[in-house]
């Protein structure tokens, strides 16, 4: 069953993985990720919240019902988090992209280089 949410895309992985550890908005979404790759992947809004409406359509993720305190945060915000199925599909695709990682040190693909 996992098996067809695979491979995810780069955008939807990022998305994924940024929500494995909290609850975040769009914005604090796109912050992480490009702080997690250290600049590497920049989610502009539009792949952002294309990658989370097919997410939460899929059900890896759902729109929390809690919000922090008005007076410290935009009450417009929405905050997402991974659904279980959400959890379960990050980490078959966690698993694959290692066993192909397996593979790629094997061939010593970062020798070629």
């Amino acid at each position: 069953m996992l098996e067809e949410y695979l491979p995810l895309n780069h955008a939807d992985f990022h998305i994924l993985l940024a929500l494995a550890d909290d609850e975040r908005h769009g914005y604090a979404i796109m912050l992480h990720v490009e702080e997690l790759t250290e600049g590497a992947v920049r989610l502009g809004p539009g792949t952002l919240y294309t990658s989370i409406k097919r997410l939460l359509a899929s059900g890896m993720i759902t729109e929390s019902a809690l919000r922090p305190d008005a007076e410290l945060d935009d009450q417009r915000r929405r905050y997402y988090r991974l659904s279980k199925l959400g959890g379960k599909v990050l980490s078959a695709e966690t698993a694959r992209m290692e066993k192909m990682l397996r593979h790629a040190k094997s061939k010593r693909v970062a020798r070629m280089a």
